[in-house]
């Protein structure tokens, strides 16, 4: 099956969060599936010993910390 395709950016991009370089920032997109897909740094090796019991990473998957700002600001554009 193949990737869903990007469907819109979610909030603000970065040249209007401040960044420097507006390229290499954290972003949040929704695919056309509905689903999202969210540009970050990973840190899956400093954090994932620090999750719940409950939780868990799959070898597939990875833990992506994007900033406070980045979130709130694609909070705005999210459907209710």
């Amino acid at each position: 099956m193949p990737a869903a395709s990007i469907s819109r950016r979610v909030g603000l991009p970065p040249s209007a969060r401040g960044s420097a370089t507006n390229c290499t920032c954290p972003d949040v997109f929704e695919l056309q599936d509905g689903n999202f897909a969210v540009v970050g740094t990973d840190r899956t090796a400093e954090l994932v010993g620090q999750l719940p019991e409950d939780a868990g990473v799959a070898s597939y998957e990875r833990i992506v910390v994007i900033t406070r700002d980045t979130l709130l600001a694609a909070a705005k554009d999210l459907p209710r």
